[in-house]
């Protein structure tokens, strides 16, 4: 249940106060409760048993505002932020990646909106922070509670205001001006500009956002949901693929527009949650997931065109795109990781300020604050995004065929992946920032039971960096030996899996060094690299070897996405053996000559794992959960 407290500590902000409430309740709110001081809600607080909203009664806004901030899926914790000018008593703020890092900052970039959405967990520090504020007067009150959980290290998302309105009011003649341009715009149709995203990439843009939201407003009209419009995206990528592999001009061109339809539902379902505000843990992990499993699948569709059309490495091109798109995303998740983990830490100066890092540091920031200028979206093309990378499948598929499509899309990512990898290094040697420090990183390397038992080493990202080149070096003689018709010696898979192994006895050892979030890029390409090399040496075939890929990359972007929406670990992650133990077995079955049978079963058997925690996760845990609320005793 979600409570919301109106501090109206000031009595001449009654009426101002029952506005508020009543508008509480229309966005979303359970229970609403006025407060007269902070003591009175120190104790409402402590009684709660979900997320609590506060606000002072001098806010004036739109609805839509403070269902937003009931709504956001950024964190539990999520304060509104306006760009005002501070008036006496209202605390500015300072914003980095999102979070609120400061308040009271003299760098302000904002100044608290005087409303806030506290999750669960954070309740004990607001009911704490509430008490330790109540000795002040009325002004300034709910800024001075704000103030204090900051202090606590509470960590706390920012909630921009845009395209509606929103303003803290301090006397009559404001209040009248505020609600005049809260009248002044009509809600329902900022609510669907809003629902695009603020900053986007230039295809995304110009090609999909210009008319997305017409789909967006029908899909609403309908009753359709996010998670109906993800389900008809993916049959759309699914539909492109066949087409793809089928082969001929007609199929490949129907193949691009259902591929570039699929891509315009993918942004539609996020515009569609946005519109409706109707997210969901569950809605956010589904997409993410759809998005991979589409594009992967579109690469085997390619792969098997290119193989039908005469080509005989068309599925080796297709697993070298997903692998190194796969390992691209770990790099991006866990550089994501690092910038946050920064953006929290207190600033302190750096000798190397003035050096490269730091400079390219500054030329990022500059170019990324001139929106809309040609470096601007250069900056954004360049990397490569998806909706750059469906385009490009697309028009080359439909003008040259799956085999200029493939090789387009490995040059185009090769070169964004050295153009960002290369800066991402110097900017995170100029940020120190220890970011797997942080997080279960036994559980985000995906070591399993064997890294555990393994003596601790260590330098994980030199031990993790040879790994990948042993399975690399490895893949190259299976090819080699296979081209050539003979078989791959024994010692060289054996001497991979000892590296590999070397790689996961860093598993307990701190991950505190700057460039340590490479570390779970680093695994993933040595374990992909490793299983295509078993699969090329015990010459299985290549759509076997694909698959198996493929159900390794559904694995790993469940981590990540639990990463990235602060959840726990997979209910069945300790049945999945861990990267070292799935190489082990791997390893067995090319020696004893069952390379297809031993990519076939594992592969299989990690499926149906991937499965039945999917199933346990959102549909098992969950309903008794909700058995548990409804039947205490």
């Amino acid at each position: 249940m979600t409570l919301a407290l109106v501090l109206a500590a000031d009595p001449a902000a009654g009426h101002l106060a029952e506005r508020l409430a009543a508008q509480w309740r229309r966005a979303g709110a359970d229970d609403v409760r006025i407060a007269a001081d902070l003591t009175e809600l120190a104790d409402l607080v402590a009684a709660a048993s979900g997320p609590v909203l506060v606000s002072g009664a001098d806010l004036v806004a739109h609805t839509a505002v403070l269902k937003h901030l009931v709504t956001s899926p950024v964190g539990p914790t999520v304060a509104l932020v306006l760009t005002d000018p501070p008036a006496p008593g209202q605390a500015t703020v300072r914003e980095e990646r999102g979070q609120v890092v400061e308040v009271g900052a003299a760098d302000a970039s904002g100044v608290f909106g005087g409303a806030l959405r506290v999750g669960a967990a954070d309740l004990p520090a607001l009911a704490e922070a509430a008490r330790r504020a109540a000795g002040g007067g009325p002004p300034g009150a709910v800024d001075r509670l704000v103030a204090d959980l900051a202090a606590r290290g509470t960590l706390i998302f920012a909630h921009r205001v845009r395209l509606l309105v929103a303003h803290r009011v301090g006397d009559e003649a404001q209040r009248v001006a505020a609600e005049s341009a809260v009248a002044a715009v009509d809600e329902d149709r900022a609510e669907l500009k809003l629902s695009v995203k603020e900053r986007d990439d230039f295809f995304t843009t110009f090609f999909v956002s210009t008319w997305s939201p017409y789909v967006t407003k029908a899909a609403a009209r309908i009753g359709i949901g996010p998670t109906g419009v993800t389900m008809v995206s993916v049959a759309f990528a699914v539909a492109a693929a066949v087409l793809f592999g089928a082969g001929g001009r007609p199929a490949l061109v129907a193949g691009a527009v259902l591929l570039y339809l699929g891509f315009v539902l993918d942004c539609v379902d996020g515009q569609l949650a946005r519109y409706t505000r109707h997210f969901s843990a569950w809605g956010g992990w589904l997409d993410t997931m759809a998005d991979r499993f589409k594009e992967y699948v579109v690469y085997a569709g390619l792969g098997f065109g290119a193989t039908h059309a005469g080509f005989r490495y068309g599925w080796a091109l297709a697993l070298a795109a997903m692998t190194l798109q796969t390992v691209r995303h770990m790099t991006d998740t866990w550089y994501g990781a690092l910038h946050d983990e920064a953006a929290r830490r207190p600033k302190v100066v750096n000798a190397e300020a003035g050096g490269i890092g730091g400079k390219l540091n500054a030329a990022s920031t500059r170019v990324q604050a001139d929106t809309g200028s040609v470096s601007y979206w250069l900056k954004r093309t360049v990397v490569f995004p998806i909706g750059e990378r469906w385009a490009l499948i697309a028009l080359a598929a439909a003008l040259f065929g799956p085999l200029v499509a493939l090789v387009a899309v490995l040059v185009w990512g090769t070169l964004a992946f050295a153009y960002t990898g290369g800066l991402r290094t110097l900017r995170a040697r100029w940020m120190r920032v220890p970011v797997l420090a942080t997080v279960d990183a036994g559980l985000h390397r995906d070591d399993g039971v064997l890294a555990r038992t393994l003596p601790t080493a260590r330098r994980p990202l030199p031990l993790a960096v040879l790994g990948a080149l042993g399975a690399a070096g490895t893949l190259v003689w299976a090819l080699l030996a296979v081209h050539g018709g003979g078989d791959l010696p024994v010692w060289v898979p054996v001497l991979a899996l000892v590296l590999l192994l070397g790689a996961a006895q860093a598993s307990r050892a701190p991950h505190d060094g700057a460039l340590d979030w490479l570390v779970p890029a680093a695994l993933r390409a040595a374990e992909y690299l490793f299983a295509i090399a078993v699969g090329v040496a015990g010459r299985a075939p290549a759509w076997l070897i694909f698959g198996y890929v493929l159900v390794l990359t559904l694995h790993h972007y469940d981590l990540t996405a639990r990463l990235e929406k602060r959840q726990s670990a997979p209910p069945l992650h300790a049945a999945t053996l861990g990267w070292p133990g799935r190489s082990l077995l791997l390893a067995i079955g090319l020696i004893a000559g069952y390379a297809s049978i031993a990519l076939a079963t594992i592969g299989a058997y990690l499926l149906v794992v991937f499965v039945a925690s999917v199933v346990l996760a959102w549909v098992v845990l969950p309903a008794r959960a909700r058995e548990g609320v409804r039947s205490p005793g």
